[in-house]
């Protein structure tokens, strides 16, 4: 490869983040859906609520399964058997009434499939790929995680509005296989070049961009250190946060008196002032301590949303949309680049999978917690406070990482545990 030849894994790049448009986007874009499915339905808010809740929790499950899936598989196969059940899952969705059909439809199938499509199956080729510029293409997951929000919001806002929220669900599942599929089978090559994306100087002097964790590490024993946990515990908050805006964040602000419109337009301004964020935040993690990045997403996001339920007026809410927008996204590609920092590529993709699970606990408990708060208590207090709360309490955790490269040789012995 010389400097100048364009390098396969941009492409591998490329249709990592269309995809995760498109899966993330559904994943967080709930909010829109919330509604019209309660009047449709005629289920509490509550009822809706925990199913959703119990949606996050198996999207989270199947995280780790497709990154053992990928690891035995290849990550094209994976893809297509994700396709395959969101296409399903979306035809008995349509047609489900009663809540126990509706929870297996909409709640497991489709989260399981939206699993196996997301940056968990395709950051472990991303990473095989990338060494010198890991941080920034995975970062451009969060780009395509930010444009789903920005662009699926007001989309499905409106579609729902036009046609109903059952074709519009039907139009995204048509979409999603319509993308997906060539993705998988053009886009998606296992093998990476040996070198890398390093730079023939770098290679010459044998920098192969930091330590890596020792072949024998097991997974078992990497679960047990510390930076794991630590990470773990900032994906809860991040879980917790990012969908509790993506379900109750329109209904939220339009009990607070916005309308439907305004309210998708605030939740989108977020993920599209995010997609100019993560392009920042993606340079300066190749550069900058990571650790010091993931800290100062989740310290500002926190007061964030503090400041979306103090909002009165359009401007107030733009304001504070672009402000929060600017490190919304990122703690996710900025974990993930970590994990392989510090436990190497080999394990890079079930880490990932089994930390995210951590996100999809957190997603869990805020997609019911928003629901039965506001049902008990009457105000979006309790579950948006906690948020803020608890993403202070991940940025304070972050600070605690390694800095770089792989440190846990001494963590992992008997002694040490």
């Amino acid at each position: 490869m010389t400097k100048q030849s364009w390098y396969f894994g941009w492409n591998i790049v490329a249709a990592a983040t269309l995809l995760t448009t498109l899966t993330v986007g559904m994943r967080l874009g709930i909010g829109p859906f919330f509604l019209p499915m309660v009047e449709d339905l005629g289920f509490s808010r509550s009822l809706l609520a925990s199913i959703i809740a119990i949606g996050m929790l198996c999207y989270g499950l199947a995280m780790p399964l497709a990154g053992y899936l990928v690891g035995c598989f290849g990550t094209r196969v994976v893809l297509l058997l994700g396709t395959a059940i969101v296409v399903g899952s979306v035809i008995w969705t349509v047609n489900a009434r009663s809540p126990l059909g509706f929870l297996l439809a909409f709640g497991v199938l489709m989260s399981v499939g939206l699993g196996f499509t997301s940056p968990v199956a395709l950051t472990p080729i991303i990473s095989r790929w990338f060494t010198r510029q890991r941080g920034m293409a995975l970062f451009f997951l969060s780009t395509g995680s930010m444009a789903g929000m920005a662009l699926l919001t007001p989309i499905l806002t409106a579609s729902i509005h036009a046609i109903g929220w059952q074709s519009t669900l039907i139009g995204f599942a048509v979409l999603f296989a319509v993308v997906t599929v060539p993705a998988a089978l053009l886009c998606m090559r296992e093998a990476a070049p040996e070198h890398t994306d390093l730079l023939s100087e770098q290679v010459s002097a044998g920098k192969a961009g930091g330590k890596t964790a020792p072949a024998s590490l097991s997974f078992g024993a990497a679960v047990q250190t510390s930076p794991f946990w630590k990470i773990v515990i900032g994906l809860f908050a991040c879980g917790f946060s990012m969908n509790l805006l993506g379900t109750h964040g329109v209904p939220m602000l339009m009990d607070h008196g916005f309308d439907a419109m305004t309210s998708s337009y605030g939740i989108g301004l977020i993920g599209l002032v995010a997609i100019l964020g993560t392009l920042v935040l993606g340079r300066l993690s190749d550069r900058l301590p990571r650790r010091n990045i993931l800290g100062a997403i989740y310290l500002v996001r926190g007061f964030g949303f503090f400041a979306l339920l103090a909002v009165g007026t359009h401007w107030e809410l733009y304001v504070a949309a672009a402000i929060g927008g600017m490190v919304w996204a990122g703690s996710i590609a900025t974990s993930s680049a970590m994990l392989a920092d510090i436990y190497g590529v080999r394990l890079v993709g079930v880490m990932y999978g089994t930390a995210y699970l951590g996100h999809q606990v957190g997603a869990m408990l805020s997609s019911w917690l928003g629901g039965w708060a506001f049902d008990r208590f009457g105000t979006h207090w309790v579950a948006f406070g906690l948020s803020g709360v608890l993403l202070v309490i991940a940025a304070a955790v972050s600070m605690r990482l390694p800095l770089k490269g792989f440190t846990l040789t001494a963590p992992v012995t008997p002694a040490a545990r």
